[in-house]
């Protein structure tokens, strides 16, 4: 962490490797993560609803989603998104940008994706028409993290200025 605060991290190549390789990796998860969604889902309402909801169709299996499957969803996402969303957003904290800006980025992810989680039992238990909130969330989330990843990578390679101790 001194490196990033101190603006050594521009000359730790080390660092840097690391920084970039656990980018690679969010990179993947971003893909993987669309690539579920759109494997069970679509930006269709009515098919989201029916994911959640079940029916008999080729793409939704025929039962609603049970209870307990959304329970262990839910459990091994929320920690998991945490811990990816505050690093990401932690590293953005060092990148020359308006307070404001970093703050924005910072509650749209977290929002977007804690939104995104509850989505699915707010279409299971209250009402199909949260589907719009799943889509509107998911896109959200995926862009947000997109722009994190861009801004961090532009960071690595063109070797911004430390803005978390510069006046």
């Amino acid at each position: 962490m001194r490196f990033v605060v101190t603006g050594e991290w521009r000359k730790n190549d080390l660092l840097r490797l690391v920084i970039f390789m656990f980018l690679v990796f969010v990179v993947l998860f971003w893909v993987t993560n669309a690539l579920l969604y759109f494997n069970s889902m679509s930006l269709d309402p009515q098919r989201v609803a029916e994911h959640y909801l079940g029916k008999k169709s080729e793409w939704a299996d025929p039962v609603p989603r049970s209870y307990k499957v959304l329970l262990e969803i839910t459990h091994a996402h929320v920690f998991a998104m945490a811990i990816l969303i505050m690093t990401m957003t932690h590293l953005v904290l060092f990148v020359p940008a308006p307070g404001w800006a970093k703050a924005s980025l910072t509650i749209v992810t977290f929002g977007s994706a804690l939104l995104n989680e509850a989505s699915g039992w707010l279409i299971r238990y209250w009402h199909r028409s949260f589907a719009w909130l799943k889509i509107t969330m998911f896109l959200l989330f995926q862009l947000a993290l997109f722009g994190i990843i861009v801004i961090l990578l532009l960071a690595l390679f063109k070797g911004w200025r430390n803005a978390y101790n510069d006046k």
